[in-house]
Parts: structure tokens; sequence; C-alpha cells
């Protein structure tokens, strides 16, 4: 889905924040309740999505089923590229957009020091299809995940949680990440590193690893109780 300001969405004055991109989930899963008649969803995101899909948790626990946080970023403590916006915060609070132009993009690829982990045909295709929208997006989650963090927390997640993370992610760490994972009250919990893979994992050359994770997580079996 596009959230507010991004892609085909509504344009406004707002920087988008994670908190917005809460809010967006709302009405996008009535759409899914008309349409499918489930009240509850397995829901995804990836980097920023992750830090929505994990706050519409723990905010709407009765509506997510399984729950999957890909590239997520709890405190952002020793991650290269939070420190990065880190440097740049006064830049992203003084604008609610910040540029994303064809360099900006290619450049998610290359800033883990991976670039050969993506073949280029997909940046180029990634260019095409985001440019026409324009060559800005919303500042929102930069100044969030620069200043704002932690945006979830664990122990009010109740979901069975899969968490993946590329090997090369900059955008966190293990011992970040395994800190906000030992800390989710639900048993039933998984947290894998894909090796060979950096930050975009659904982008990656190794991306079968991201979905075999994810449906072995998804297909298995209901934990009897006791």
């Amino acid at each position: 889905m596009d959230h507010e300001n991004y892609g085909r969405s509504s344009q406004t004055s707002s920087n988008s924040d994670i908190a917005s991109g809460v809010e967006d989930l709302a009405p996008a899963l009535e759409v899914i309740q008309r349409e499918t008649g489930r009240a509850k969803v397995h829901m995804f995101g990836e980097s920023s999505g992750a830090i929505r899909a994990g706050a519409f948790a723990q905010k709407a626990p009765d509506r997510v089923d399984r729950l999957i946080l890909t590239a997520f970023t709890y405190k952002g403590e020793g991650a290269a590229e939070i420190e990065r916006r880190r440097a740049r915060i006064d830049e992203l609070r003084a604008n609610p957009k910040r540029k994303r132009d064809a360099a900006l993009i290619r450049s998610i690829f290359t800033r883990d020091g991976h670039p050969s982990l993506y073949d280029p045909v997909m940046n180029d295709a990634l260019v095409a299809a985001e440019l026409p929208y324009g060559d800005a997006v919303p500042s929102g989650t930069y100044v969030d995940m620069a200043v704002n963090l932690p945006l979830v927390d664990p122990a009010k997640v109740r979901s069975p949680v899969l968490m993946t993370r590329g090997e090369w992610d900059g955008n966190s760490t293990d011992d970040d990440l395994l800190e906000f994972f030992r800390k989710l009250p639900n048993g039933d919990r998984q947290y894998v590193i894909l090796p060979n893979t950096a930050h975009s994992q659904a982008f990656s050359k190794n991306r079968q690893l991201l979905w075999y994770a994810m449906m072995n997580f998804l297909d298995a079996p209901t934990p009897v109780a006791s």
C-alpha cells in the first residue's frame, strides 16, 4: 500500500511519520475485512514498514495473526545508516520531504558496502517505477529512525513474530535486534539471519532466502497449548 504522500496516495503537508503510517493501516485492514471477511491478518513489513507493522501490532493486537519484521530497527544503536541519519537531523526536520532521485534510489543498494548483492537491472527497474511519482518522499520516517527510536515495545507485541536481518544490514545490528527478540512475550518466534544479504532483502539476489523463511513461518503448525 502507498502511505500518505507516497506513490498514488493523497499529497498533504504532513511529513508522514511512523505514527501516521500506523493510522493508515487501520482503514487498509477494513478494506481487507470487507473483501475477504477476515478480521485478523498476517502482516509483513520491511525497513520503516517493519516499524509500522510492529507498532500496529502493538496498538491493535487482536487484528494481527503472524507478524514478519524484515530489516527492522529497534533502537538503532551501533547501526551505520542510522548514524548517518542522525547527522542530518536538522536538515530532515526542516522540510517535510527529502530528495529521492535516481542517485538516492541507487545508493540504497550500495550504502551497506555490498552492491554486488543486487542486480543492476533491478536498480534500473525500480528507478523507472518510482520516479513518475516525483523525486522526493516524506522525511518523517527518517526523522523517527534518527531520533525517536524505539517506537515499538516488544513486550506489547503478542503475535508470533519472525524477524529477518540481512547479514550486512547497516540499519541494525544483531545486538540491537536480539534485545528486542528476547523481550517478545510469545514463545512462537524466530530470528533469522540471511547470509550474503544487506538491508533491502526483498530486492536482493538472495531474496529467495527471505521467501523461504517467510513461508516456513507462515505454514508452521499451531503449537498445542499445555
